[in-house]
């Protein structure tokens, strides 16, 4: 997969040498059937989002983003490699092209989507900095916290934020500066501070996964900064971007227009909505330059389901973090989830 690294170089090169004809340059797609899996870089430690459970079998959100590139792209969304990474390795290994696609609740920020090379798609979760006490405190609001002992990471997004919330509420909070997140947790739960903070799907998959007895724990309702997160692929392969793109819209979509893995059949016989046929594919409607088969959305939602369902499984009210949609919402519920017209 080297070769991304230097598509752009050979593409100029060959426009050069041959007029205006386009050059053949194997493509993510081609590498990605060669291989017959999708790769995907993920967190691997996040329950909701990638981690493997009792089984021993992948589950989260971010699994589910890359089984339905599998979905569409070979037709079965178990044809999937998870590689696990950490903050440091997840955008590298893309930007090498040990994956093809990072999905490692990655926030989309200016600075990662113009000066690394990469591009960000529409992000499946929208996110912001939260803040986690202990039940027994009886605090309701953030305002409530003045005196208030905080574990967070030196230099980190928290730090941040705890010191912008001192201003803007006028409390004062003790700093407790913790190097790593595992020692934090255990410094939070053991009772070394009275508030941890971290993105609001973290603390739920801290709460779930660390704490003692999880109902013993309140996630404030405020949210701070924003952190939206999505799948991250190299900006030398426009294809490939339009895959992961429109595998994310579809998923989006699908919801909206009431698809689910369940009905999918049926919907595909009978509806006579013009945007579920053109979705499934029964109406042609354009797409051929995403060169995949007429059926591949159609295998993305039966195989791993519509954005809801995606949702709710992983990290919803029908799993263990049980969160609200909130801005994860359709906008016809008034959230940020959208697809643009097929």
């Amino acid at each position: 997969m080297m070769k991304h690294l230097f598509a752009g170089g050979l593409l100029v090169g060959a426009i050069s040498a041959a007029g205006f004809q386009t050059p053949a340059i194997a493509s993510t797609l081609d590498d990605v059937k060669a291989a017959g899996v999708v790769t995907c870089a993920v967190n691997g430690s996040r329950p909701g989002f990638s981690s493997v459970d009792s089984q021993g079998a992948w589950q989260g959100l971010d699994v589910d983003t890359c089984r339905a590139i599998a979905a569409a792209t070979l037709g079965d969304a178990s044809k999937v490699k998870l590689l696990k990474t950490n903050n440091q390795t997840r955008l590298t290994a893309l930007q090498t092209g040990e994956v093809d696609v990072t999905v490692a609740n990655t926030t989309w920020t200016r600075g990662r989507d113009t000066d690394l090379g990469l591009d960000f798609v529409s992000p499946t979760f929208y996110d912001g900095q939260g803040l986690m006490v202990p039940k027994e405190l009886g605090v309701t609001s953030v305002a409530e916290l003045d005196g208030a002992s905080v574990c967070v990471r030196p230099g980190s997004t928290s730090e941040r934020v705890v010191s912008d919330i001192q201003k803007k509420y006028g409390i004062s909070m003790q700093l407790v500066v913790i190097e790593d997140q595992k020692e934090i947790n255990t410094a939070f739960f053991g009772g070394r501070c009275d508030v941890a903070v971290q993105s609001s799907s973290g603390l739920s998959s801290t709460r779930a996964a660390v704490a003692p007895n999880p109902d013993d724990y309140v996630i404030l309702p405020e949210l701070f900064g924003k952190d939206p997160m999505g799948p991250v692929v190299r900006q030398d392969d426009p294809q490939w971007r339009d895959i992961v793109q429109w595998t994310v819209f579809t998923l989006f979509q699908a919801e909206e227009s009431g698809i689910t893995s369940e009905n999918v059949d049926e919907m595909k016989e009978t509806s006579d909505d013009a945007a579920v046929r053109r979705l499934l594919g029964v109406d042609k409607a354009g797409g051929d330059g995403l060169g995949l088969d007429q059926d591949w959305a159609y295998n993305v939602i039966k195989q791993v389901g519509n954005y809801g369902e995606v949702f709710d499984r992983n990290v919803g009210k029908g799993s263990p973090l049980k969160l609200d949609r909130g801005i994860n919402a359709l906008y016809t519920d008034g959230g940020l989830i959208y697809s643009p017209p097929l």
